[in-house]
C-alpha cells in the first residue's frame, strides 16, 4: 500500500473524469490517500472519496483548524511559525504532504503555481508525480528532466510565479 497525495488547484470545483478514474483505481488497490482542507479541488477530491465511502484518508491543515474535512477522517495539523502568513502558510501542509507521499495526483486549472510546485517538491523527494491539466490530458513526472520539459512549454509569468512562491530550497530549473 502506498501513500498517495492527491490535490490540485482551487478553482476547480468539479474533478475531470480522467482524475475520477484515478482516484477510483487509487481505492481499488486500498492505498492511503492523503489531502489537504483546501476549497476547489481538495474538497472535490473528498468529495469523491466521501461518496465511495472510502475511509482509508487523512487530511492535512496548516494550524490549529480545518476548513474542510467532508468525511471526518484522521486529521493531521502542520504547526507553522506565528509570522508565517497567506501562500506560505498553506504551502507547510503541502510540503508535509509532498514529504510523507510515495506518489502524487495534482488536478491543474493551467494557473495555479502551488499545485505545480507539488510537482516540483515530489520529484526534490524522487517520488513521481501526475499531472491531469485543463485539458484534461494526463502528464506524468518522475525525473527533473520532465520538470525541465514542462517548464520550458509554460508562459513566463508562470514560471516567475514560481520562482516566487518556491522556498529557496525547493526551486530547481
Amino acid at each position: 500500500m502506498s501513500t498517495i497525495f492527491a490535490g490540485g488547484s482551487r478553482s476547480i470545483t468539479r474533478l475531470p473524469a480522467e482524475a475520477a478514474r484515478r482516484i477510483s483505481n487509487i481505492m481499488a488497490n486500498k492505498h492511503h490517500v492523503i489531502v489537504g482542507d483546501a476549497g476547489g479541488a481538495d474538497t472535490a477530491i473528498q468529495r469523491c472519496l466521501l461518496d465511495a465511502a472510502y475511509d482509508n484518508v487523512e487530511v492535512f491543515c496548516s494550524g490549529p483548524r480545518f476548513r474542510n474535512n467532508l468525511g471526518s477522517w484522521a486529521t493531521h495539523h502542520i504547526q507553522t511559525a506565528r509570522e508565517t502568513t497567506g501562500f506560505q502558510f498553506y504551502a507547510a501542509k503541502d510540503r508535509a504532504m509532498a514529504e510523507t507521499a510515495g506518489f502524487g495526483l495534482m488536478i491543474w486549472d493551467g494557473k495555479s503555481p502551488g499545485t505545480i510546485l507539488n510537482i516540483l517538491r515530489l520529484l526534490r523527494g524522487k517520488r513521481p508525480a501526475v499531472l491531469i491539466s485543463p485539458a484534461h490530458i494526463s502528464q506524468t513526472f518522475k525525473l527533473f528532466e520532465d520538470w525541465q520539459t514542462f517548464l520550458g512549454t509554460c508562459r513566463p509569468q508562470l514560471v516567475h510565479a514560481l520562482k516566487q512562491r518556491a522556498a529557496a530550497n525547493e526551486w530547481v530549473s
